[in-house]
């Protein structure tokens, strides 16, 4: 059945695979310290336009929160998110199991405003109790966000004037951030993020590879024994060719950036086909991600026909679903979604 759940329900991009078999059998150190994990750390650089940026990779999404955020605070110290955001969500309590609170601020289409940002840091100081609070020392966002929408660069620079006002950093989970770069609406570059954020990673597992992400350090900040506490937290990979390898390929003839911008394409003609078919938008969302709200009833004849994902309730008769392209969508998923949806109505 096809298949419109999320964008890693497919292995990897067909010139992982290739690499991987070309590779297979030559030795190479492990941890992360091989000939391939090193190429595609410059490929980065070179990408992010930072010749002195700490890159590294991690396995998945929630364990690269979890390191990040618990390496970068002290133990008395949470992290600012949205209410919406991922670690708040869908995270299992990763960031609280490591001993960091994390503090929900309210969003608006899934971003955290600087303005908010800025009144609850100036009224944490105010605070004479604050002695007894966790004392907030990082914020973290998404790009694109739980909802598939963007911040302008406007409201990055605001967030990130405001994170160095109070000195603390900018964390961008950076998940599915090349779908969000290759949107239409985007108006920031890879290179102006880096200058603009502290600390952020690039997604491989939702964007062609079959897992990773590359976490970049921006201002020379990376923690002391960075790798220990990686092993310490359980998520250091032995095999650490496997992560370099992916994103060696992905970095390659800018290859992470077409593969990004097809399911952008794919998105924008699944935008077209829901219109077509008089289906409500739940949100204006410019990637990958899209939400729309449907009949219970209607949910109930689509699901034999097509996969796509339960997001939220709408109202007692209606559902908030959500549909993902991806680097593997194909126009000829497309048709048989529009198929069964000409046969529903």
């Amino acid at each position: 059945m096809i298949s419109f759940e999320s964008d890693y329900v497919q292995g990897a991009h067909p010139e992982i695979l290739r690499r991987f078999a070309e590779t297979n059998l030559v030795p190479q150190p492990g941890y992360g310290f091989d000939e391939y994990s090193a190429s595609a750390k410059e490929k980065i650089r070179a990408a992010v336009g930072l010749d002195n940026a700490d890159v590294e990779f991690i396995v998945g999404g929630t364990q690269t929160n979890m390191v990040v955020i618990s390496t970068m605070l002290a133990d008395y110290e949470a992290v600012i998110a949205a209410k919406t955001g991922h670690i708040s969500t869908h995270e299992a309590g990763a960031i609280e199991y490591s001993g960091h609170k994390v503090i929900e601020l309210p969003s608006k289409d899934g971003k955290l405003s600087a303005d908010d940002v800025r009144r609850y840091l100036v009224q944490f100081n105010a605070d004479e109790s604050r002695v007894h609070m966790a004392i907030p020392g990082m914020v973290y966002i998404s790009y694109p966000t739980e909802y598939g929408t963007l911040y302008t660069k406007e409201e990055l620079k605001a967030l990130a004037d405001v994170c160095h006002e109070f000195d603390i950093p900018l964390f961008v989970d950076g998940a599915r951030l090349g779908y969000g770069l290759a949107s239409r609406s985007c108006d920031i570059t890879l290179k102006e993020l880096a200058s603009l954020v502290d600390v952020f990673y690039i997604g491989g597992t939702k964007v062609g590879a079959l897992c990773g992400e590359a976490i970049v350090f921006c201002k020379v900040n990376k923690p002391v024994h960075f790798l220990t506490s990686i092993k310490r937290r359980g998520a250091l990979v032995a095999k650490g060719r496997l992560l370099g390898i992916q994103f060696d390929t992905l970095f390659t003839n800018g290859l992470y950036f077409e593969i990004s911008r097809h399911a952008i394409d794919m998105a924008e003609k699944l935008k077209s086909i829901f219109a077509e078919h008089g289906i409500k938008f739940f949100i204006d969302s410019p990637t990958n991600q899209q939400f729309v709200v449907l009949d219970n009833t209607f949910i109930e004849k689509l699901h034999g026909k097509v996969r796509f994902e339960f997001w939220e309730k709408f109202d007692d008769n209606h559902t908030v679903v959500r549909f993902a392209t991806s680097w593997a969508t194909q126009d000829d998923d497309l048709k048989v979604l529009e198929m069964a949806l000409d046969e529903i109505r």
